[in-house]
């Protein structure tokens, strides 16, 4: 009806925001608003129940997005636009009994804490609690099916950091440590892990500390791209302090350099799809970070390591091989560069091919132990020792033919290098990791299989040795 006099109307307008829920995995689930809504909008200032429940044989595992906690029943307020998603696992770690193939992906950040709050974000880890991390959530396009990841995992401590320690979430947190920093620098170190609950992983610290996640690649079923290991003798593939050359000199500063890695005189054939290097860096000065990826691509925001203290420093990496199998390396400051090859992944119809068999992490051998076969002495200057890791109860077979482990020095005092390689085999012209400052330090490895499927570590002076696994590998 229109007015016949003069009317004055009031309007009052108020704010609604949109409620979107979702599942992961598709079908895994459903998720339930309370109160309800048919368009998904509420009032600004709303609160809404959540409730997830599972379609068998999946469980619950926790939200996602703009929700939180592991609980099915959860409030979320309507403050702004609200997604949340509830994640589902069918009943425990995804990983598996099963061999499993590699597959390369772009270097990618799934993880940075000193960004703002989020799933992948802030806050900071704080020392003597755990935080897991979804990484089939992440930006980098890895499936839920994947059982393990290549990751490269960066500590920015407050302070002195007594140890960090990542695994399969869902696990109970096993006694292993995946990197040290007691001098209170920001360290990375290299990890292959099982992926746990709903494709998560959990870090631990025992103090403040800001944690980065970087991962170059991932271990799923075999399936058409994903790729078999074959481990080689370890060998020296690039030194830039040598003289001038396609695997020499100049040093990197500030600059990217790419090295042809088929055409070293280590073997490497034309079918490789991903190196495992171990890459040591030996700077002028502060050095903030190398990257490393493959050739071609445009340079990612990743990191490999970082020597902020101007140390020799070493981190093992996995990285996709690049236009004609090239992989580029950059420096933000001045330092030579030293590339060691333990292995590269290729084509899986060779009979030589090996599949990776994930584990929880496992303690194999810790000379501050007690003398054994797994435990003391400290290794003296310049003296090696075989390890016969089958013997720890970790569960590796003697058909082992490689590892993926974890080393780390507890030095008597400064410590030029420890290299490792598979027992029977002379000592190779490579090292594993460095620890010149005396510093408790750690670096990942995969290291072939030797005689009796031991592997032996050598070190230039006094130190104990613990060796961590997360795997291994075999036909």
């Amino acid at each position: 009806m229109s007015p016949t006099v003069n009317t004055t109307y009031n309007v009052n307008f108020g704010a609604e925001y949109k409620l979107t829920t979702t599942v992961l995995p598709a079908g895994s689930g459903s998720v339930t608003a309370t109160p309800g809504s048919s368009s998904g909008f509420y009032p600004s200032g709303s609160r809404v129940t959540l409730n997830a429940s599972a379609n068998p044989p999946y469980l619950f595992s926790n939200w996602a997005g703009d929700a939180a906690g592991t609980n099915a029943q959860t409030d979320v307020v309507l403050d702004r636009g609200i997604s949340a998603t509830a994640v589902f696992a069918s009943g425990g770690s995804t990983s598996s009994g099963s061999g499993l193939h590699f597959v390369p992906i772009t270097p990618c950040r799934v993880a940075d804490t000193r960004n703002a709050t989020g799933d992948f974000g802030g806050p900071m880890l704080q020392g003597g609690a755990a935080r897991p991390f979804y990484i089939p959530l992440s930006p980098c396009g890895v499936p839920l099916t994947a059982r393990a990841y290549s990751l490269n995992i960066t500590v920015v401590p407050s302070g002195g950091l007594g140890y960090l320690t990542v695994w399969p979430s869902g696990q109970s947190q096993p006694f292993v440590s995946t990197l040290n920093a007691f001098d209170g620098q920001v360290t990375a170190n290299a990890a292959v892990v099982p992926a746990g609950l709903s494709g998560g992983v959990s870090l631990y610290a025992t103090n403040n500390t800001h944690a980065i996640i970087d991962i170059n690649g991932y271990f799923d079923l075999p399936r058409s791209g994903a790729y078999g290991f074959y481990p080689v003798t370890p060998c020296r593939i690039a030194d830039t302090r040598s003289a001038g050359g396609t695997f020499g000199g100049p040093a990197l500063n500030n600059s990217a350099r790419s090295f042809p890695i088929r055409q070293s005189a280590c073997g490497i054939p034309s079918g490789a799809t991903a190196y495992v290097f171990n890459i040591t860096a030996v700077p002028s000065g502060a050095l903030g970070y190398i990257s490393t990826w493959p050739t071609g691509q445009s340079q990612p925001l990743v990191s490999t390591l970082n020597a902020l203290d101007g140390q020799v420093t070493a981190n093992m990496a996995i990285v996709p091989a690049g236009t004609d199998g090239a992989v580029s390396f950059y420096a933000s400051n001045a330092t030579n560069l030293v590339v060691d090859i333990t292995g590269y992944f290729g084509a899986p119809d060779q009979p030589s091919a090996l599949k990776l068999y994930a584990i929880s992490p496992c303690r194999l051998v810790d000379t501050r132990n007690p003398a054994g076969e797994l435990g003391g002495p400290i290794l003296g200057a310049g003296a090696g020792r075989s390890f016969a890791v089958t013997q720890a109860a970790c569960g590796l077979p003697t058909s082992a033919r490689g590892y993926s482990a974890n080393f780390t020095v507890v030095p008597a005092g400064a410590l030029g290098y420890l290299t490792t390689w598979p027992t029977g085999l002379a000592q190779p012209f490579v090292s594993t990791l460095n620890a010149v400052d005396g510093q408790v330090t750690a670096n990942a490895a995969i290291v072939p299989a030797g005689t009796g499927a031991a592997i032996s570590v050598f070190v230039t002076n006094p130190s104990h040795v613990v060796i961590d696994t997360n795997g291994y590998f075999a036909p």
